[in-house]
């Protein structure tokens, strides 16, 4: 089984789009200009010693042509060439050392950045995109980061600063020719480089996808593993891996006899540029004009110059592809919130709060409404059930209130004030819920009961454990509160994950509690044990229940009937029993599953 290779390029982008993303940077940089100073200095120092060595490499091969027999000369010669070849290694791991906080600086921030702002945005943007999807759009973005800082600094703006010293030590010691032949191979080199690449990108792009998608058929034939084997279908599973290998090999043969004609045309180049060069040299030195020590130095000078280009082709998919990259990742953190504070917005934290739904609609997709004219209060310290069948809008209601929409009309308050006008923080802080499929941190019970709120005491999170009847379970485990719940909580059963959601929310102490189903996927047993530990903590504070099964709310102050997003019945239980509506039926149908 092959795995998925990173350097798929995405479609072509206008130039100027790659150079906003490079701008995009710049904030991250603010504080660290003086460092940068720095590396731009030790890039230019290593460079001088770097050009300056094959100098010194001449005058000592024309020192040693002459008849002269001083030995003094040679001495200082070599100890020059030796303190040159120290300072380029010195001077380079100086830059090194300069620049890679300014990196991982820049990676930390941008990371932040968009972290932050995909905890900002709303629920359905994050309904809409896998997580798996967004977190690798992060990690190949600050990838990308660190990819595109590295090639700039360390391969493309010395090789620059090298050409440009190189072509005035050519210009002012020599015949013009030699800087023109120079140049004319390196843009020669550079075009061929990018045309090649660019032509071959296509054929990488198909090889990595056919290699994803033979992977994924690999992975999706083993997660099936028994299906497969309950049909006998081994061979025919087989057959459908090969043939995506086999698409796979054309394309990866297709890439490498591409790379083949980019490493010859390239060495053809460098060979004429060099072959040139030598002609000039030769011809000069024969004409007396110069010294074999210029044929040494005009030769190192080449070997100097082009030994970095042999990278070009990798440095210029590699740059492509992390523009693009940080170019999705950067598009995160232009996503506008959907659900923002307005400018104006309102500190809340009313220790006794009611509820107010006043003709709330509210729609996901404008041709399908789910909410129409919902209205009802809860007073303080008061209870609200809403029952219905599945579908009907219950739980549209918690996401609501807790703001993850906003809604299409109508107004939701508390106390009187409209939630679009406080601070969302502060509304949720206010707030706290009992799901119906609680999903835990892959941590200990005292980190997931803890979560509720992490500044609480042992003691606070020991009495938050004691009011979810947790402390006896607790007792039993190894670990104790130290026991890991796994993944997802999938170590705990349905009933113990109950539990640390109703610790975790007695541990917050809302004013306003959300129970969204919060019993429905237990057995009745473990139901009925819950049920009566929701009922203590939800004593004396304004509660919101989303109930499936009526024998859950038989005690509320009110209950709302819900059906096709609307409120068809409300009342108190025997109320609503004697109305024989919708209530009524739903009522004798869970009475007869029962009996």
């Amino acid at each position: 089984m092959r795995h998925h290779h990173a350097g798929s390029l995405s479609p072509a982008k206008p130039a100027g789009s790659d150079w906003r993303v490079m701008q995009s940077l710049t904030p991250y940089m603010r504080g660290y200009q003086l460092r940068m100073v720095g590396v731009l200095l030790c890039l230019l120092m290593a460079k001088l010693a770097n050009v300056g060595t094959p100098m010194v490499l001449k005058d000592l091969v024309d020192h040693f042509g002459s008849s002269r027999e001083l030995w003094v000369m040679p001495v200082v010669l070599l100890l020059c060439y030796a303190a040159l070849r120290v300072g380029v290694t010195l001077f380079t791991a100086l830059r090194e050392f300069l620049s890679d906080r300014v990196t991982h600086h820049i990676v930390r921030a941008s990371a932040l950045e968009v972290f932050n702002k995909l905890h900002a945005l709303s629920l359905r943007f994050h309904l809409s995109r896998q997580t798996g999807g967004l977190t690798r759009d992060v990690e190949r973005g600050t990838r990308g980061i660190s990819t595109l800082i590295n090639f700039v600094l360390f391969s493309i703006l010395p090789t620059l600063v090298e050409i440009v010293l190189v072509g005035i030590v050519l210009i002012s010691r020599y015949d013009w020719t030699f800087f023109a032949i120079t140049l004319s191979t390196l843009v020669l080199y550079i075009a061929y480089t990018i045309l090649i690449t660019e032509w071959r990108t296509n054929f990488r792009k198909q090889m990595n996808e056919l290699d994803s998608k033979a992977n994924a058929r690999a992975i999706d034939s083993l997660l099936n593993y028994e299906t497969v084997k309950y049909f006998g279908n081994e061979q025919y599973e087989a057959r459908r891996y090969d043939e995506s290998m086999a698409r796979w090999e054309r394309a990866a043969v297709k890439s490498q006899t591409t790379l083949s004609v980019l490493n010859v045309g390239q060495s053809f180049i460098i060979a004429l540029g060099v072959t040139l060069m030598m002609w000039r040299a030769v011809a000069g030195v024969m004409a007396g004009k110069m010294s074999v020590g210029d044929l040494v130095l005009v030769n190192a000078f080449m070997i100097q110059l082009y030994l970095p280009l042999n990278f070009l082709g990798v440095m210029y998919r590699e740059i492509k592809q992390a523009l693009a990259d940080m170019e999705r990742m950067f598009a995160l953190s232009r996503e506008q919130s959907e659900v923002a504070d307005k400018p104006d917005a309102r500190s809340f934290n009313d220790p006794q709060v009611a509820v107010c739904f006043d003709k709330v609609s509210f729609h996901y997709d404008a041709k399908r409404p789910i909410l129409h004219e919902v209205s009802f209060t809860i007073p303080a310290g008061k209870s609200v059930a809403v029952v219905g069948a599945s579908g009907s809008g219950k739980s549209t209601l918690a996401r609501l209130l807790y703001r993850f929409y906003d809604v299409s009309a109508g107004a939701i308050s508390l106390n009187g004030n409209d939630i679009r006008h406080l601070m969302q923080a502060e509304v949720r802080a206010s707030m706290g819920i009992v799901p119906q499929d609680t999903v835990l941190f892959n941590d200990s019970i005292r980190y997931n009961i803890a979560y509720g709120r992490p500044t609480a005491s042992e003691a606070e999170i020991e009495q938050a454990v004691k009011a979810a009847a947790m402390d006896k379970f607790i007792a039993q485990l190894p670990d104790g509160m130290d026991t890991q719940v796994g993944e997802r909580g999938l170590k705990l059963s349905g009933g113990e994950k109950q539990r640390v959601a109703i610790a975790r929310c007695v541990l917050k102490s809302p004013a306003i509690l959300v129970f969204d189903e919060a019993t429905s996927a237990l057995d009745t047993h473990t139901e009925k044990q819950i049920q009566a530990e929701l009922k203590n903590i939800a004593h004396n504070r304004t509660s919101l229940i989303i109930a499936h099964r009526l024998s859950t709310v038989i005690d509320c102050d009110e209950i709302l009937v819900m059906h096709e997003g609307r409120i068809v019945e409300r009342g108190a239980h025997q109320a609503l029993l004697n109305l024989n509506g919708h209530y009524a039926q739903m009522w004798a149908l869970q009475e007869k599953d029962l009996s």
